[in-house]
């Protein structure tokens, strides 16, 4: 069974920020106490792991998405379809 790209994208995404802040939690005591600080490396962290590692997963999302708003564009009915094939007896 194949996971759909944007829940790969997003789980990768979640441990490139959880990775290194339970790492700078457990190994540095001073982060502990500035718990703010810790989440503010760990979002740098995680933003150059995300640049760096996860190309190929935001490629394969992005794709996923602009696959399905194409085919919701192309199944709804434009406005100008809708009238012309109304009813004109109505």
């Amino acid at each position: 069974m194949k996971l759909p790209p944007l829940l790969v994208y997003s789980v990768l995404r979640l441990l490139a920020f959880l990775v290194p802040l339970g790492i700078l939690w457990f190994f540095f005591p001073i982060f502990r106490e500035f718990w703010w600080l810790a989440a503010l490396f760990a979002a740098l962290i995680g933003i150059s792991i995300s640049l760096l590692f996860l190309r190929a997963p935001l490629a394969g999302a992005s794709t996923e998405i602009y696959r399905r708003r194409q085919n919701r564009q192309r199944d709804e009915a434009s406005d100008e379809e809708a009238e012309d094939s109304a009813d004109p007896t109505a």
